[in-house]
């Protein structure tokens, strides 16, 4: 297991806005501010739920572990419209960075260009990359520079770019986008070209995903865990893959056939951008994703 590196707490200021009615009763609550990016309801399923068109908290957090979720859900709102009347000043535990599994780091610190968009620090041989980007703060830059820096960006897709460039010169990274979505990250130094797959060093293989832009891409670390963008995600409520069509700015069709090649790839984890990330086994992955396939072709 690779050693844990926390971030310091640096808590969002933020005007205060009226609490949504559907909230539970108690001190945890989500403001009427929220995008319904749903963000908060990924590192919370369960305690944060989906009602009145936005997020909210189903339940009041009570063990330990709901404390730390609702903690999450907190640093990461990219309104920060998760809040507490009687919080404390810092969570019980660390927040951030998540370690969801040996060397992969879920960040924190959505950010609201993104739409609340999750990002990723994996630590790798050729050093540390960071999938798509949260945004600019003191507490994330700290905490990359404590796991040994960056040497790769990987931008998914144009959605997701967020404050990529600022992370990017600080450190500095090869910055990698598909240069169908390459006007949105006109800094980036690399640019994977055409529908081919394509190595990037000893761990990484990019694999060119369109459909939900034209310039999607995923990337496939160790040959066994997917960085997915909004290309493919887990749903918490559905307890199954999922894909957004209502979310879809380029072509569902070419998104179906995009997804029915990553039948080809074996892989046990997905980590999403939007929607919930998930380990299954390679078999029950494979099994969930043809049918996700299938259903996607009815539609």
């Amino acid at each position: 297991m690779a050693k844990h590196v926390y971030f310091s707490v640096h808590l969002l200021v933020a005007p205060m806005s009226a609490r949504h009615e559907l909230n539970a009763p108690g001190a945890w609550y989500v403001d009427k501010r929220c995008i319904d990016c749903s963000a908060a309801r990924t590192v919370a399923p369960g305690l944060i739920v989906k009602r009145g068109g936005q997020s909210v908290f189903a339940r009041q957090p009570e063990t330990p572990e709901e404390l730390a979720m609702a903690w999450r859900a907190r640093l990461l709102c990219p309104t920060a419209s998760v809040r507490s009347s009687e919080a404390a000043a810092h969570p019980p535990v660390p927040a951030f960075p998540e370690e969801m599994a040996p060397g992969i780091f879920r960040l924190g610190f959505n950010a609201r260009s993104s739409y609340g968009a999750h990002s990723f620090l994996v630590r790798g041989k050729a050093g540390n990359a960071m999938v798509d980007a949260p945004r600019w703060t003191r507490a994330v830059v700290d905490a990359v520079e404590r796991l040994g820096g960056l040497a790769f960006i990987l931008l998914t897709h144009r959605d997701d770019v967020a404050d990529a460039e600022r992370y990017a010169r600080r450190f500095p990274a090869q910055v990698w986008i598909h240069a169908d979505d390459g006007d949105a990250a006109p800094f980036a130094t690399k640019m994977l070209q055409g529908s081919a797959a394509r190595p990037i060093g000893p761990d990484w293989l990019a694999i060119p995903v369109p459909g939900h832009t034209k310039g999607s891409v995923v990337y496939l670390f160790e040959g066994h865990r997917l960085f997915t963008g909004d290309s493919l995600a887990w749903s918490f409520e559905r307890e199954d893959l999922i894909a957004f069509l209502d979310a879809c700015w380029f072509s569902w069709s070419e998104q179906t056939r995009s997804l029915r090649r990553l039948l080809d790839y074996r892989f046990d984890w997905i980590f999403a951008g939007h929607g919930g990330s998930r380990y299954l086994p390679f078999e029950e992955m494979h099994r969930r994703l043809k049918g996700l396939v299938a259903r996607m072709e009815q539609d």
